[in-house]
């Protein structure tokens, strides 16, 4: 039993650890998105300010390259990874939770394809028209970007939540190991007082008798 015990335990730990990795995983893939929120945002702003009728289309080109730049840059996050582990594509990464080898999946982010964010980056301030094209893109990237934060912060609260229960399991099979393979010290302090009297009472007792046959020689022969 206590082998089993050290057995699970182990696994327990290595599932923490795995737990734990993709915590950090999730976390670097949350980072990058809160960037591409602060992306949108000037993207919005630069989309709206190209729609004053008082900008030329010069004017309104000189906001386009700032304007491109960004939408380049959520283009590249799409290719970020984590450990040489994509962050940003459609395939599915399992965690294990448990000791039993039970799989989590946390939540899957595209962002290089994905649809709303490339009508995005894809957009153009080059007219008024384009520019308002470019506004309702960039909402609706932003509604987007909210929903896979949602979906990502679940997943780490999941996770967060998983790593304290396996914490709290690994404790409690230490103790109930600790139980069948560790000495109870008091129970084991009180045996060894009670032994040790019971020792000495008896080899009191066997000296007693070994002197007594002596004195009765020693009257004898007097």
């Amino acid at each position: 039993m206590s082998m089993r015990f050290d057995a699970q335990i182990n696994r327990v730990d290595a599932a923490n650890k795995n737990v734990g990795n993709a915590v950090s995983f999730m976390q670097t893939k949350d980072g990058f998105l809160q960037k591409i929120g602060k992306a949108l945002d000037r993207m919005s702003e630069l989309a709206t300010l190209a729609l004053d009728m008082t900008k030329t289309d010069g004017d309104r080109s000189l906001y386009n390259q700032e304007f491109s730049m960004l939408g380049r840059y959520i283009e590249e996050v799409g290719a970020k990874d984590y450990n040489g582990v994509s962050l940003f594509n459609d395939a599915s990464y399992a965690v294990t939770t448990d000791s039993e080898g039970s799989m989590f999946v946390p939540a899957v982010v595209l962002v290089a394809g994905q649809a709303s964010y490339a009508a995005a980056y894809g957009a153009s301030l080059s007219s008024t028209g384009s520019a308002m094209a470019a506004v309702e893109s960039v909402k609706g990237a932003i509604s987007q970007l909210a929903s896979d934060r949602a979906k990502v912060g679940a997943s780490i609260v999941m996770l967060n939540s998983t790593s304290s229960q396996l914490s709290l399991l690994k404790d409690n099979l230490m103790s109930a190991n600790s139980r069948i393979k560790d000495v109870d010290v008091a129970e084991e302090s009180t045996q060894y007082a009670k032994y040790n009297i019971l020792v000495q009472a008896g080899m009191a007792m066997l000296a007693q008798a070994n002197a007594s046959p002596q004195a009765a020689l020693k009257l004898l022969n007097g």
